[in-house]
């Protein structure tokens, strides 16, 4: 590998380069894996969406690569084209479902080591702010956000569609 190729992503629990400790699975990896539970609006096989657990607002979705990669810029490009399919159909499904000004879209990519794109309905840039997620929001609430989402996304005839 040359200084300017990105490194290669490592499967969780595969070793390191070096024989440094094995790499953890992330949070969302285990969420992917059915180890922890998730509200998936989107499932293929190589690119996943569910709502988080502390939205900015209601119908905060993530769109995750299912294999774990920390840094966007590590992706191959084929692999962020699928993400990009994901988020656009996830996106619209948002506009149908939540009718926001806009939906935003953000990678921080600070809290947790696994590439992951926000996806956010919303009113204003001021939306856009981890200071304002809901820390203990209703699941009632999630779960119908989810399904409002699984619809818009059945209405724009996707086969992707999660089963909740």
């Amino acid at each position: 590998m040359t200084p300017d190729q990105p490194e290669r992503a490592f499967s969780p629990g595969e070793a390191s380069p070096g024989g440094r400790s094995p790499v953890e699975p992330s949070v969302f990896s285990r969420i992917i894996s059915g180890e922890f539970p998730g509200r998936f609006v989107w499932r293929d096989p190589d690119v996943v969406a569910f709502l988080t657990i502390a939205p900015m607002r209601p119908g905060h979705t993530l769109v995750v690569p299912v294999r774990q990669v920390d840094h966007w810029t590590d992706l191959d490009e084929d692999l962020w084209s699928k993400i990009g399919v994901a988020q656009l159909a996830v996106g619209r499904a948002l506009m149908s479902a939540f009718r926001p000004a806009r939906v935003g879209t953000m990678i921080a990519g600070l809290e947790v080591p696994h590439c992951h794109v926000h996806l956010v309905p919303i009113r204003s840039e001021a939306d856009l702010d981890f200071a304002t997620a809901e820390q203990s929001p209703d699941p009632a609430r999630l779960d119908d956000d989810a399904e409002r989402i699984r619809n818009a996304l059945r209405d724009q005839g996707r086969t992707e569609v999660a089963t909740a």
